[in-house]
């Protein structure tokens, strides 16, 4: 079974890693997919970094790819036959932002939502409360992949 675990990531965390991890256990094939468009400046990691990061975090994992699309998820789930997506919920907030997702997906192109809950010790952590923690020097090093921690530093660094 191919699954895809699309997302901003910007960038990866440690919660993102589980759920990636957890998926590589369960599935045949499993695509890390950043949806962004690699035209538009938004985020504080280009698309190109995003995917990078991600790479270098997931490169011990035999079964997980790194690619990245900027059209309609289903497109890219039935032009390369992906079975199901998977995401991942942190509490039920992400859930309710997520069900409608779900479902116009599944009306769309018959695609399944498969959600993972994420593991208790990462459930409080999101790209957009680490970010603004690292910005003014807070330590997130146990938060995030030890290449993310060190991109964020230089980003912060160098602005």
């Amino acid at each position: 079974m191919k699954v895809v675990c699309p997302g901003s990531f910007d960038p990866i965390t440690n919660g993102h890693l589980d759920i990636i991890q957890r998926c590589s256990e369960q599935f045949d094939e499993v695509v890390v997919l950043v949806t962004a468009n690699p035209n538009k400046s938004s985020g504080l990691f280009s698309v190109a970094e995003r995917v990078e990061l991600i790479e270098k975090t997931v490169q011990e994992l035999d079964n997980v790819t790194v690619e990245w699309w900027s059209q309609l998820l289903v497109d890219y789930t039935t032009a390369h036959q992906v079975d199901a997506i998977v995401k991942g919920l942190r509490s039920s907030l992400d859930y309710e932002y997520e069900l409608p997702m779900a479902q116009m997906n599944r009306r769309l192109s018959g695609i399944d939502t498969l959600f993972f809950m994420t593991s208790p010790q990462w459930g409080y952590i999101s790209s957009t409360l680490l970010k603004e923690v690292a910005r003014f020097g807070g330590d997130i090093h146990h938060m995030v992949p030890s290449a993310v921690s060190e991109a964020l530093s230089k980003k912060y660094r160098s602005s």
